[in-house]
């Protein structure tokens, strides 16, 4: 790590010790390190870091950070010292994981293609222009309009994609271009705040399907998910939901309003209290353009209608993919996994085509993009064959599905965890 060596040494239970809240250490390859003060300045937010206090944090480490020449600079003044001999043993299923990253390294897989990222920025103006100009051009009867708002909900949708890679720095050799570029997609085309999302989806990379870390599955005012999860909630006394209907009250608040009620909210609210002003000026970007092209056509009334449904299928678009990899999944409490276990008990993938590879924006990949998050996702087919052969070799399952068999999925484990809550409610609190 290029650390200077210390006297001092510590074992595991005096790392363990150090996960409070105002005291954190973690352990990098075998050193200790000290991160009660650094995580309030940590780039990649306070929590992303801070889910790992008392852990070993070496594959998190290496999966977050493309420069590691960059980031070492910052391990120096928090280094308390080493693991004592003996305490730092690295597992096979680690080291063979390592193998493969390494092997990912020098396949150059880590190397964006900048074509693909052209085209498909190409696409989304093309597809962008095409909404204004539909109506521009034939006027905002019911067929121009549709395929307007078809266009414009499809702009966003695979924005969202692309926004996702400048977000996890995989496209531009320069962390600062792939913020800037970041900035521009997430706030001028999607409208929307690039440090919510930083700040909500780091945190479900470190953590994924953890309750309690995970933002994504800190959702039981509506839903319960997974086993623990709905038992846990029904040894309240507050009977919040009828968790039995969720997979049919699920197509009524889950993917139509997820956006353009829940994450409006959020990410407004995100910017005011974190003074994100930079944020809230691309967020105007976006709606100072919308109102300028679309409200000599449709009116105030009419931009209203437009943006809300436009919002609401980008909802649905990007509700149904995401969910379809994780909700099925292992969903329970912080374990300590290793790295490759904790990604793949909460991950699964979907077929690859060309359509479902659009789709998804490559998410259907989503086992490898969640071991290798930096990774250009137009590379994660090639390492799919190497991660399946690891985790055959450690008897840990590797699941493919259908996009319509992933989808289906949902609904089922929604209704099998909304059964196990009802049979719970009823076992503590109904004589």
């Amino acid at each position: 790590m290029g650390i200077p060596p210390s006297n001092d040494t510590f074992t595991w239970e005096d790392v363990i010790a150090h996960n409070k809240h105002d005291d954190k250490w973690l352990v990098i390859e075998g050193k200790v390190y000290d991160i009660t003060n650094w995580s309030r300045r940590h780039p990649g937010g306070s929590r992303v870091i801070s889910h790992f206090a008392g852990q070993d944090a070496t594959d998190a480490f290496r999966a977050f950070h493309n420069d590691l020449g960059n980031v070492k600079k910052y391990l120096t003044p928090i280094y308390k010292g080493d693991l004592r001999k003996g305490e730092y043993v690295v597992r096979d299923m680690d080291k063979d994981f390592r193998e493969v990253r390494a092997t990912a390294e020098k396949m150059n897989l880590f190397k964006p293609n900048f074509w693909f990222y052209f085209f498909h920025l190409g696409h989304i103006l093309a597809l962008e222009a095409m909404a204004y100009l539909v109506m521009h051009w034939y006027g905002t009867g019911w067929i121009p309009w549709t395929i307007s708002l078809l266009c414009y909900s499809t702009v966003q949708a695979q924005t969202g994609w692309l926004q996702h890679d400048f977000g996890h720095l995989s496209v531009c050799k320069s962390s600062f271009w792939d913020h800037r570029f970041h900035d521009f997609v997430m706030g001028f085309i999607k409208g929307a705040s690039r440090q919510w999302w930083n700040h909500m989806h780091y945190q479900h990379h470190a953590k994924p399907n953890v309750m309690d870390k995970d933002p994504d599955v800190r959702i039981d005012k509506l839903f319960v998910v997974g086993d623990v999860m709905p038992v846990e909630k029904a040894k309240e006394k507050k009977q919040t939901m009828p968790y039995n209907l969720q997979h049919k009250y699920f197509f009524l608040i889950g993917p139509p309003l997820l956006f353009p009620v829940y994450f409006q909210f959020m990410l407004i609210r995100h910017i005011i209290t974190r003074r994100a002003w930079s944020d809230l000026f691309w967020m105007m970007t976006f709606f100072v353009k919308f109102i300028y092209l679309y409200y000599p056509l449709l009116g105030l009334k009419g931009v209203i209608v437009y943006y809300f449904l436009m919002r609401c299928l980008e909802s649905h678009w990007f509700t149904w993919v995401s969910q379809a990899n994780h909700i099925p999944m292992e969903i329970d409490h912080d374990s300590a996994k290793p790295w490759l276990k904790l990604q793949m008990h909460a991950t699964c993938n979907i077929e690859k085509s060309f359509f479902n590879d659009w789709f998804t924006g490559h998410l259907n990949f989503q086992i490898e993009h969640h071991l290798f998050p930096t990774m250009p996702r137009h590379n994660l087919y090639k390492i799919q064959p190497l991660v399946k052969s690891v985790c055959q070799k450690h008897g840990i399952d590797y699941q493919v599905k259908t996009l319509s068999g992933a989808f289906v999925d949902i609904v089922r484990t929604l209704k099998h965890s909304g059964e196990l809550w009802y049979a719970s409610y009823h076992a503590y609190h109904v004589s």
